[in-house]
């Protein structure tokens, strides 16, 4: 599929699609197409034009551009504008009116005091996702209107569905309890019966068919084919034939029962969970005696004195559910979108089929020998040998809850509660009762409780007949007792207010970690920012916003450490050079740095991933596919008394073979943690941490200017690194590198050294013939035993109302087989808040946090991560990839949720131009074809809000969700040497690269900022294997300044995060605007868009001229319905190639999501 050597030239240049004649060399931008529509004003007051900052752009970088662009000023905007219209030819970047006369008004700053409600809920935790007690609700008042009349009352829009058809079976019988349908003004989608499903039927493993893969989306499914489940069956809607009176109650006999059945829905039998009750179906004709014995008799809602208690509690209307037979036309339901949390408790089953009747007959043989001959054999059993069940929830195909294993057992109790986050689009909950085996899973049979029996608030409790892959009870007498129900997220106020709002806020709930105040961060961004690079911001509170230089603190920390000096990473290099403009330091190596420490006494750890293709076996060196240099970095420590664990990624003992290797493989130990002591004043010690993106090693070291050839024989003489080439890169453009970091200093950074700790502990564990030793040294030091370091509650922490104090919090991707200190028994998970998974208990902190963060904003969201990947389960196709993860398609609900109410909000997501590597290669073309489904899916979306609000010509989806990346173009300098390779073809990606002179930024940051109030940073991508938990093992940190919330001050918060913003996008647009401080505003959005498209027409202009903006719009088309495409003319990077929106071709696997 690599097409380096091809000996076309790319369709870059003239052809590119943005074409037009190049503007004056007084002009930032090509001039507008109507200047009356977006006139030039003064500067506005505020402004800060960069010649107020001598040192900005740094001297060594002022070169004259003798190109066609002049980067004196931006165009300055005025009022708000409105947006582009789609045009099938190059587009002009003007803005037309819209279609109405009357201005379009966007206040800002009008908060108004929450009011007093007793009806939000109140949810208590009790499983692996919690979202807090109850809170004010609180809704603000509509900014955003429509230029026609007020829609505040039109109906939700039903989804198009002229291609689909809504079945409702015709009652057969009726029961004594009417039954009410869903609300017409109800959005729902109705579609085929397990629409996606229906795709590959053979994906999904029956009982008979052996085992399924229970966490690998590339192996068979492990959901059961539900289509035939109901294949003649269904539930219909019952009302009373007679408008009359309803007919006296009858005892019902097992004689009644239909004898053969199947169905889609639950059909409940009995229950006691409590009190209250009717009978909303037939009961199982194949009832057990332990059944018949519980049940006692039935009768419905009208006898009280029945003992039969399955209910479907709703407060609104009475509803009954009645199995009816039908023939070999396949039913439908209602899809309805989940938006919310899910409330379920998994109760037990009874009577489950034994599923391991080999392990048994071989069991019976070996006790059947003579005398005690079988207990002396290896692996005989005389305890019962049966199922291992456990049950996984699934909505949309997606799952989002799973029990724990209970080890041979028909009749296992689980009694586990899952408070679960939801955003998807479903008509039913699928229940999943599997056996844990060897080398994967069976299923045991399947219960569905529909979506429309919950989604107005109603409960369903009760006891289900689990029903195996012909649709017929798995076995007699088969059940499983459960409950659910869904709280809208509307309901859930404790999203409301925004973050940190009030002193009573307590962070993210359900974590392992909880929220720690008093501390302190400085947040960084790339590994060194030189003085005077970036433009001074003024605070509240008269304070001034301070940049870090991440790199030099990092050695300075290292250096004045006296007790530890502990360091996990993907990657650590010890040739790195932490300081290159500082001559006393500019020499000493990493490497060089950890020895003399440990030479004085400190205690030297380095925790690094094992990559698996890395090996040095009896003198026979291989340097692994990643390029980690891991053996390197131990081969140097190694007769030192600096201790270098290299942790291999391992799954547990109990996962099957395959999964085993998978992880083994696949999956990597990905955090970049430094935990050092510090001075704590008074002769004590106390702890510090930094954590972020940045690994310690080639590559990283870069500034906010990312240089590209005029460093490659100063700064980066011996850190060149840039992976995109195949064969020579003599000559060559380095790899660029943005990232974010930060250092933490209070109660969280004991956090971080727990987090270490503990996988030291796990990593260190003896293997092997090191078990044979009577004691083996852990080499953690036992800072609780050290009288100089301070305890984390000694740690003197900072008030709420002191400007420069932070409350944080830590969260983790993480699972059982990367740490000790988990609970082994899984019952303790929960109060632990750790979800179940197959065979192993799972700290998922990170993806709760984004997903509390995103519901929680009321503003803006900013994203800055090496990939954006998820909510698969809401593409129009590849729905069952498993890229399961909810933050996707929380910002475009939150954007659509804001669109109906009227109020503005904005979304900046920033990604790499591709993905690290060749990007005409089949991994990177699969992940830019995931992104782009994920692009899609969240345009989609935007845009059938403001279908329904009556919006759609007046603006765009891109008024509300943009994506760029950055890249660097630079012109050649006077005396400059430039080293070319004379074997390289002239149209190699090398040849072009050094003729054009441009590449992207590396966009490796995982960062995000939510209001200007709350910033979630660390190591983990946004995509499915770092928010998982069980595939890459990940580490981040949520903070907050208390004095600086919308909550608290009651307008835009100017603290740390507002500084850090703006002082990225300093970095990132080369200037800065008025409108930037609302970036919420129509003006802001459309501005950096603007600027961002006129970056990347510079970028990919076939003169080379100098950029002094980073921000470049992602290069694909975005319509006004929300289609994304490839921007005709451009359909591939420029220099390198690669289809921009991705290809794939090969089969699904866990690699790329």
């Amino acid at each position: 599929m690599d097409n380096n050597n091809s000996q076309s030239p790319y369709p870059y240049g003239g052809a590119y699609v943005y074409s037009h004649v190049p503007p004056p060399a007084n002009h930032a931008y090509p001039p507008l197409a109507n200047a009356s529509v977006y006139p030039p004003g003064p500067p506005p007051s505020g402004q800060y034009p960069y010649p107020q900052y001598p040192h900005y752009p740094p001297h060594f970088i002022n070169h004259p551009s003798p190109g066609p662009f002049n980067y004196l000023s931006y165009p300055t905007p005025s009022a708000p504008v409105v947006p582009i219209p789609h045009h099938s030819v190059p587009i002009e970047y003007s803005y037309l009116r819209p279609p109405h006369s009357g201005p379009l008004p966007y206040p800002h700053n009008v908060y108004l005091l929450p009011q007093s409600s007793s009806a939000q809920p109140n949810l208590e935790h009790y499983g692996s996702f919690h979202y807090g007690p109850s809170y004010y609700h609180h809704q603000y008042p509509g900014h955003f209107q429509s230029p026609h009349e007020s829609t505040s009352n039109t109906p939700p829009r039903v989804e198009d569905t002229s291609n689909q058809h809504h079945q409702d079976s015709a009652p057969v019988g009726t029961s004594g309890v009417n039954y009410e349908p869903v609300r017409d003004n109800v959005p729902t989608y109705p579609i085929s019966h397990y629409g996606h499903l229906k795709e590959n039927p053979s994906l999904y493993p029956s009982t008979s068919q052996g085992h399924g893969n229970d966490n690998a989306p590339s192996y068979p499914p492990t959901y059961p084919p539900i289509e035939d489940q109901v294949a003649h069956m269904s539930l219909a809607d019952d009302r009373p034939i007679a408008p009359a009176s309803r007919p006296a109650p009858t005892a019902l006999s097992l004689s009644n029962i239909p004898q053969n059945y199947s169905h889609s829905g639950p059909l409940p039998m009995t229950s006691n969970l409590n009190g209250q009750g009717t009978i909303y179906a037939y009961p199982n004709s194949s009832l057990s005696g332990w059944e018949r014995s519980s049940m006692g008799r039935f009768e419905t809602q009208s006898s009280p004195s029945s003992s039969h208690s399955f209910t479907y509690q709703d407060s609104s209307r009475g509803n009954c559910m009645s199995v009816v037979q039908h023939g070999s036309g396949k039913g439908s339901r209602r899809v309805f979108l989940l938006h919310g949390n899910l409330d379920i408790w998994v109760y037990e089953a009874q009577n489950l089929p034994n599923m391991d009747m080999f392990h048994k007959t071989l069991g019976d043989m070996f006790n059947k020998l003579p005398g005690n001959m079988s207990s002396k054999i290896e692996g005989s059993m005389n305890h019962k040998i049966t199922s291992d069940p456990y049950v996984t929830i699934a909505v949309a195909g997606a799952t989002v809850g799973r029990t724990y294993v209970i080890s041979n057992s028909e009749n296992p109790l689980w009694m586990q509660h899952f408070n679960v986050p939801v955003a998807h689009h479903a008509a039913e909950i699928h229940f999943i009762v599997k056996d844990n085996d060897v080398v994967g899973s069976q299923l045991i049979g399947t219960v569905a409780v529909p979506v429309e029996h919950i989604y107005t608030g109603g409960k369903v409790d009760g006891v289900f007949p689990i029903l195996g892959a012909n649709g017929k009870p798995c076995k007699t007498g088969a059940i499983l007792k459960l409950s659910v129900k869904f709280i809208p997220i509307d309901k859930l106020s404790v999203y409301q207010l925004g973050v940190g709002a009030g002193p009573e806020y307590n962070g993210v709930p359900g974590t392992y970690f909880p929220l720690r105040k008093g501390g302190s961060i400085i947040l960084y961004q790339d590994a060194h920012v030189p003085d005077g690079f970036l433009p001074n911001f003024m605070l509240d509170n008269e304070m001034q916003y301070v940049h870090g230089k991440c790199w030099h603190d990092i050695f300075d920390a290292i250096r004045k450490a006296r007790h530890l000096i502990y360091i996990t990473g993907w990657s650590v290099w010890h040739t790195v050079r932490l300081v290159r403009d500082d001559i006393a330091a500019a020499g000493c190596t990493l490497g060089e740095l950890l020895k003399s420490k440990s030479q004085e006494g400190v205690r030297v750890l380095l925790l690094v991933w094992d990559d698996p293709t890395s090996r040095n076996v009896l003198g026979y060196k291989t340097d692994g596919v990643m390029a980690t240099h891991d053996e390197e970095t131990r081969r140097f420590f190694k007769n030192s008394s600096v201790q270098v664990l290299l942790s291999p990624r391992v799954a547990g003992k109990r996962h099957s073979w395959m999964k085993q290797r998978e992880v083994g493989v696949i999956y990597t130990h990905h955090q970049k943690t430094i935990i050092v002591d510090a001075d704590a004043g008074n002769n004590r010690r106390k702890i510090i941490a930094f954590l972020g993106g940045l690994d310690l090693c080639d590559g990283r070291y870069d500034t906010p200017n990312h240089p590209i050839f005029r460093t490659l024989h100063t700064v980066h003489a011996d850190d060149y690194h840039n992976p995109t080439y195949n064969g020579s890169s003599a000559g060559c453009p380095r790899e660029p590198w943005h990232d974010l970091h930060c250092k933490i200093d209070g109660p969280a950074a004991y956090d971080v050294l727990t987090n270490f700790e503990e996988r030291w502990l796990r990593a260190a564990r003896p293997q092997g013939i090191k078990k044979l030793k009577i004691s083996y040294d852990d080499a953690l030091l036992r800072i609780e035993r050290m009288a100089d370091i301070l305890r984390m509650q000694d740690v003197p922490c900072v008030g709420d109302n002191d400007p420069e104090g932070w409350h944080v919090q830590i969260f983790r991707s993480i699972d059982s087989n990367s740490v000790k200190g988990f609970p082994k028994d899984p019952k303790e998970a929960t109060l632990k808040n750790l979800v179940c998974g197959k065979n192993q208990l799972i700290d998922m902190s990170i993806h709760t946090a984004y997903v509390r963060a995103i519901r929680s904003a009321q503003h803006y969201i900013y994203i800055e991560n090496q990939y954006f990947i998820g909510s698969s389960f809401n593409w129009g196709s590849n729905k069952d990839l498993g890229a399961n993860n909810l933050i996707p398609m929380e910002i475009a609900l939150k954007i659509a949720e804001k669109i109906r109410a009227h109020e503005r909000f904005a979304a900046y997501i920033i990604v790499p131009m591709w993905p690290e590597g060749n990007p005409t290669g089949a991994a990177t073309q699969r992940i830019l074809f995931w992104q782009h489904k994920t692009m899609q899916m969240m345009y989609e979306t935007i845009y059938k809000a403001l279908l329904e609000v009556g919006l759609e010509s007046s603006y765009s989806p891109q008024d509300f969700l943009n994506f760029y990346c950055l890249g660097n173009r630079e012109d050649i300098d006077v005396g400059e040497r430039i080293n070319s390779d004379s074997h390289s073809a002239a149209n190699s990606p090398q040849a072009l690269s050094r003729r054009n002179r441009r590449f992207m930024i590396y966009v490796h940051s995982k960062g995000m900022i939510v209001d200007d109030e709350y910033v979630i940073l660390g190591s983990a991508n946004i995509n499915q294997r770092s928010m998982e938990g069980n595939r890459d093992t990940e580490i981040a940190m949520g903070a907050y300044q208390p004095l600086y919330t919308y909550a608290r001050k009651g307008s835009y918060p100017h603290g740390q995060i507002y500084g850090y913003r703006m002082s990225l996008w300093a970095e990132h647009l080369g200037d800065v605007e008025e409108c930037f401080g609302k970036p919420e505003s129509l003006e802001c959005v459309r501005r950096l868009r603007a600027m961002g498209e006129m970056n990347w027409l510079q970028f990919a202009h076939s003169e080379v001229s100098e950029m002094r903006g980073h921000l470049m719009k992602y290069p694909v088309e975005v319509d006004r319905k929300g289609k994304v495409r490839p921007i005709p003319g451009c359909e591939t990077f420029p220099d390198v190639g690669g289809n921009i929106v991705g290809s794939f071709l090969a089969i699904q696997e866990n690699l790329t999501i």
